[in-house]
């Protein structure tokens, strides 16, 4: 399983005690680390058996020891932060986040950097975060996790290569620090550098033998090249050193979804839900259990699926998983052609956000959000008129915040507007400045050469979209009918 980009799942550095007089009996950091800062040394060791877990991204295992620092120290801001992390849920996430940010200005300027830039990243200002990262490895050059950050963040805007960069200097730093390899092999495999990609997850099992998730990495790898039968097999082994692992669960149900064999998957996403430590992981089972059924066409179950999830979170007044949910079920809505309720669930969305405590900021993503939605049900509906105004909304708005992956959204628009026109060449050039993580975006490319009659560049296209073999993907669902139609037809 790779780092979470959505929200900088980030590792936590580690920070010294410049201060005796502040910080008590923390020790300081060496060899140009960035320091950790807390009163309690009690709290500094649980602080640290907590990262190294959710290093390993054994989120559950960790969560205890971020709280017990905590109870040590109210004002350990780096626990909080990792705290939000691996909280099982988005009100979780965004509680503890604010937490660490009221204390920055009692942390010093590595942990400031650090927790800033998080912050900015959650509420959509990318190119904020890069800058603010960027300080962070300017200033503590000699730190592993300053590197490892900078990377990740870079490797959430797709920017592979410099995210590589990043990887390789933290290894050179401290060549027993597994996380980076994990990251490399998988910006090597979405590069479709395989073979880089496998090198890089063999010497992340090398380091870490008795985890579960370079087992789960190697086996998403092994997926990916259609090898599902080894990828299932090395599913199984990360779960022998943990059976609580939930990627494997997921890869394992996806690589049976894959195989055609769905009802297998739901079997083993019910044992998954039946063994959850809390909701957050009864959730993940509800939107994997959703994608099954979507890759076979089932729109009500799979609604009823995200119907629960809604539940889950309505129960803890989580405004922003609720909207998120909203915003799933109107995409399938909207696949099922059942256009006035897709619009009206990313309504909803909005207004969810707007009633909530949620910040302006949080809220403002929102609002932009709606216009990438409502501008594709306009769309769907053949109102080109209401979807080219939403679409130059959308597209003025988060040039305005400069968010690069929101940017490429825009692009997506675009092109999915000059597709519906039959202006072919002008849908392609947008659609090449997409996503092209999301194989929706290859098999519209697809159609488009189809339309110019470029029957070879289509089929290839097409074959792309159709074995892209994303992880636990809705996108991926969303197409399995129309790839293969399409190449039948070619």
């Amino acid at each position: 399983m790779k780092k979470h980009s959505t929200m900088n799942h980030v590792l936590v550095l580690s920070m010294s005690a410049l201060l005796l007089m502040v910080i008590g009996c923390a020790k300081p950091e060496e060899n140009g680390k960035i320091p950790i800062t807390t009163k309690s040394q009690e709290a500094r060791e649980y602080y640290l058996q907590g990262r190294e877990l959710w290093e390993k991204l054994r989120f559950q295992e960790s969560i205890q020891f971020f709280e017990k620092a905590i109870a040590e120290d109210s004002g350990f801001a780096m626990a909080y932060l990792n705290l939000s992390f691996v909280v099982p849920n988005a009100k979780g996430f965004w509680e503890n986040l604010d937490k660490a940010k009221a204390l920055v200005d009692k942390v010093s300027e590595g942990e400031r950097l650090w927790i800033t830039g998080l912050e900015a990243g959650a509420h959509a200002y990318a190119m904020k975060q890069r800058e603010l990262y960027r300080k962070l490895v300017e200033a503590y050059p000699q730190d592993e996790r300053a590197h490892n950050l900078l990377g990740n963040h870079y490797f959430g805007q797709e920017e592979y290569e410099l995210a590589i960069k990043q990887y390789q200097q933290a290894t050179r730093i401290n060549p027993d620090f597994s996380q980076p390899y994990n990251q490399m092999g998988y910006a090597h495999r979405f590069m479709e550098n395989y073979t880089e990609g496998e090198e890089a997850f063999k010497k992340y099992i090398e380091l870490i033998p008795d985890d579960p998730n370079p087992y789960d990495s190697y086996a998403e790898l092994l997926m990916k090249t259609g090898r599902y039968d080894e990828s299932i097999e090395q599913y199984k082994k990360a779960l022998t050193f943990d059976p609580n692992f939930v990627p494997s669960h997921i890869g394992i149900a996806t690589n049976l979804n894959f195989k055609g064999n769905h009802e297998a998957a739901r079997q083993q996403l019910q044992k998954l839900y039946d063994m959850a430590r809390n909701d957050g992981e009864r959730r993940t089972a509800h939107f994997a259990i959703s994608v099954s059924y979507v890759d076979q066409g089932n729109w009500d179950a799979a609604l009823e699926e995200r119907d629960k999830a809604y539940t889950l979170a309505e129960n803890i007044n989580d405004a922003a998983a609720m909207g998120g949910d909203l915003i799933v079920m109107g995409n399938i809505l909207l696949e099922a052609g059942r256009i006035d309720e897709a619009a009206a669930k990313f309504e909803m969305a909005k207004e969810v956000a707007e009633a909530s405590g949620l910040s302006e900021r949080v809220k403002d993503n929102f609002r932009r959000g709606y216009f990438f939605n409502a501008a594709r049900a306009a769309l769907n509906k053949g109102d080109l008129e209401t979807a080219k105004a939403m679409a130059d909304e959308y597209r003025q708005q988060v040039e305005a915040v400069n968010n690069p992956f929101q940017i490429k959204l825009s692009h997506q628009l675009a092109g999915m507007i000059a597709l519906e026109e039959k202006e072919y060449d002008e849908a392609i050039g947008e659609l090449q400045q997409s996503s092209l993580q999301n194989p929706y975006n290859w098999y519209r490319m697809a159609l488009a050469y189809q339309g110019k009659g470029d029957r070879a560049k289509a089929k290839e296209l097409c074959t792309k979209a159709a074995e892209w073999n994303a992880l636990n993907s809705l996108n991926q669902a969303f197409i399995k009918t129309k790839t293969q139609q399409m190449l039948d037809a070619l």
